[in-house]
């Protein structure tokens, strides 16, 4: 994963996680990439200083700061018990849409076994069962450990409620 800090033509700031840098370059060609703000397209990277590991804390990271702008925030979100909220584009309702029906494709024509997901998918994979698709959980340990074993599997998307 790499984060990017962006800017908006505009000149507002924002921070956005890519699971590298061509989902990054691939997503602003296919203009998915907004400005949390206004809503503005034009989005480009802003200059960000890395993370640098200090010897004399161990194992910590000190992040070096970034000068930059705070982003302009409407004052309606400024208030006290009010929440942030944002306009999804046409092209983030039409991905998000797609998440769902892939959600729903995979719950209906899988197997769900629950807990044992991780000792289900080793079994197919090693060849002890025979493959079928198959969802459920796992621990982030036991997604790592299957990840080392080169078994492949993906996370389900999760998305908030429909209403949102």
């Amino acid at each position: 994963m790499i984060r990017y800090a962006l800017v908006c033509e505009r000149k507002h700031t924002f921070e956005s996680w890519f699971p590298n840098s061509s989902a990054y370059d691939k997503q602003v060609k296919r203009g998915l990439l907004s400005c949390p703000v206004c809503g503005s397209e034009e989005i480009e990277k802003a200059i960000m200083a890395p993370q640098i590991a200090r010897k004399d804390r161990g194992a910590e990271r000190d992040l070096a700061p970034v000068e930059s702008p705070e982003p302009a925030v409407p004052a309606a979100v400024e208030k006290p018990g009010q929440n942030q909220v944002a306009m999804m584009s046409p092209q983030e309702h039409e991905f998000r849409q797609k998440l769902k029906e892939l959600r729903e494709h995979v719950t209906k024509n899988a197997d769900y076994v629950g807990p044992q997901f991780p000792e289900q998918a080793r079994k197919m994979h090693y060849g002890e069962l025979e493959h079928r698709s198959i969802y459920g959980e796992a621990s982030a340990e036991e997604v790592k450990d299957l990840s080392e074993e080169g078994i492949e599997f993906h996370a389900l998307p999760i998305l908030p409620d429909d209403r949102n």
